[in-house]
């Protein structure tokens, strides 16, 4: 077991090793950032004494091992932009990207396995048909034009909740709303075909068969074999929101990381880019370690070696 967890960490190092490799290639081809806060009238002569401060005018193989030697302790170096430690502005952020993430998957697994199970119960009734509808428009509905008719109906229309940042309940709202929208259609649609699936499985007749209730013999038998791929969507669902979700933050002008990602990005920002990339990253690869360990309590069939 020690032995299986030490390569799936060694294999998540390689992972945010060659993300890493991969966009500080990507963000240099970008074009220069000296540039960006330079006034237009500036000398050439003060742009090369700027940029030879700042190490731009390093051999790239030389910034390259810069770089990676200072993100091995942390250090991505200071924002352009703010003139700031560029992971602390990340994990500025980190909790109002958290709670987000955390409202929108609460919401998600609350809507979207109830709803999936039922489906999966009464199929072909007209339950299920609504149910289908309604994660198919789920999945359909671009999340920019849901979260613009939301603000429309319940901000500038009625005057419900505010338009959008960061504040009360009141906030929270819309914003988890639309990001819920999407991945509960997607988790709800795989419940019901994994249910589905195990409810024709033989254990399952073999369990109506010797009379169980038929609330236990979807719960304890056919909806517990059928998890792994739930929780292997939902594992990697909850990677991508706290990562930041780009759209949606930037629609209600919330403060979370998606959005500071994307305008480090526009500014031309390297070190908030590199910083908010390698901490993506390690999230995303944590959590596909943690659904790896929860296949051994959810399916004894699974073996760890």
């Amino acid at each position: 077991m020690r032995a299986w967890i030490a390569s799936r960490l060694a294999q998540t190092v390689l992972v945010v090793f060659l993300s890493l490799t991969a966009v500080f290639g990507m963000v240099r081809l970008s074009g220069d950032p000296v540039l960006l806060f330079m006034p237009m009238d500036i000398q050439a002569k003060d742009v090369s004494e700027y940029r030879q401060r700042l190490g731009f005018n390093d051999p790239l193989l030389v910034q390259y091992a810069r770089f990676m030697r200072g993100a091995v302790h942390g250090d991505f170096g200071e924002s352009l932009r703010y003139r700031r430690d560029a992971l602390g502005l990340v994990l500025e952020r980190l909790p109002a990207t958290l709670l987000l993430a955390g409202t929108a998957m609460l919401l998600t697994l609350v809507v979207a396995v109830p709803l999936g199970v039922v489906t999966a119960v009464r199929r072909d009734s007209a339950v299920d048909h609504a149910g289908t509808v309604l994660t198919v428009l789920g999945q359909a509905t671009p999340g920019f034009w849901l979260g613009l008719m939301l603000i429309y109906v319940f901000a500038v229309q009625l005057r419900w909740l505010p338009t959008g940042g960061m504040g009360g309940l009141a906030h929270l709202v819309m914003p988890s709303l639309v990001l819920a929208a999407f991945y509960a259609a997607r988790v709800a649609r795989l419940t019901r075909s994994a249910l589905l699936e195990a409810l024709g499985e033989d254990y399952v007749l073999t369990a109506r068969a010797k009379g169980l209730a038929e609330r236990r013999v979807i719960g304890k038998h056919a909806l517990r074999n059928s998890a792994i791929p739930i929780v292997t969507l939902a594992g990697l669902e909850a990677g991508q929101l706290l990562g930041g979700a780009v759209v949606t933050e930037t629609i209600f002008a919330w403060p979370g990381l998606g959005r500071l990602t994307v305008q480090a990005l526009l500014n031309r920002d390297f070190p908030v880019v590199m910083a908010a990339v390698s901490f993506t990253s390690i999230v995303y690869t944590l959590m596909n370690l943690v659904v790896d360990l929860l296949y051994s309590w959810l399916d004894p069939r699974v073996r760890l070696k």
